[in-house]
């Protein structure tokens, strides 16, 4: 899908420098990708901590004793 943005030069820059992509396009895309997978996985720990799986093994204080 084609859209248009307006994003500032040096972020536009430092997202092509941290994506490893020479081609503007390209870079938004991967950060976008990215920033989309992380917080994926961020949510995912959060509900796995708080217990909202009843079939997950532990729970996020169980984990903590588990590890000391």
């Amino acid at each position: 899908m084609r859209i248009t943005i307006d994003i500032d030069e040096v972020t536009l820059v430092r997202a092509m420098e941290l994506t490893g992509e020479s081609k503007k396009g390209p870079a938004i895309t991967k950060a976008a990708t990215e920033f989309v997978r992380r917080e994926m996985v961020r949510n995912f720990a959060t509900m796995v901590m708080e217990g909202k799986f009843s079939d997950y093994p532990m729970t996020n204080d169980e984990l903590e004793a588990a590890g000391n």
